[in-house]
């Protein structure tokens, strides 16, 4: 999931609810930026400390490989983590 375009903590969590009640093992969260003019802005930058947090829930809900961080992408070593080895 993509972090700053205006969602709430409350909302985050809330989907990562419904995907672990639909067995999503794996997990990142990142920091929207806005790749170009005609994109959508950046509503807030998310705190690291905030990532970290979110992280931490992540994974008591269950989820089996978290990546929470500001410059995590949905590829972030999606390899390794299919793997096992993250």
């Amino acid at each position: 999931m993509m972090l700053g375009l205006g969602e709430t903590i409350a909302e985050v969590e809330q989907v990562m609810q419904d995907m672990r009640a639909h067995d999503v093992e794996m997990l990142t969260l990142g920091q929207y930026l806005q790749p170009g003019r005609n994109h959508l802005p950046v509503d807030r930058f998310v705190h690291p400390d905030k990532f970290e947090a979110l992280g931490d829930t992540a994974r008591k809900l269950g989820f089996s490989k978290v990546a929470s961080g500001p410059m995590v992408r949905s590829s972030y070593h999606a390899d390794q983590q299919a793997a096992g080895l993250f």
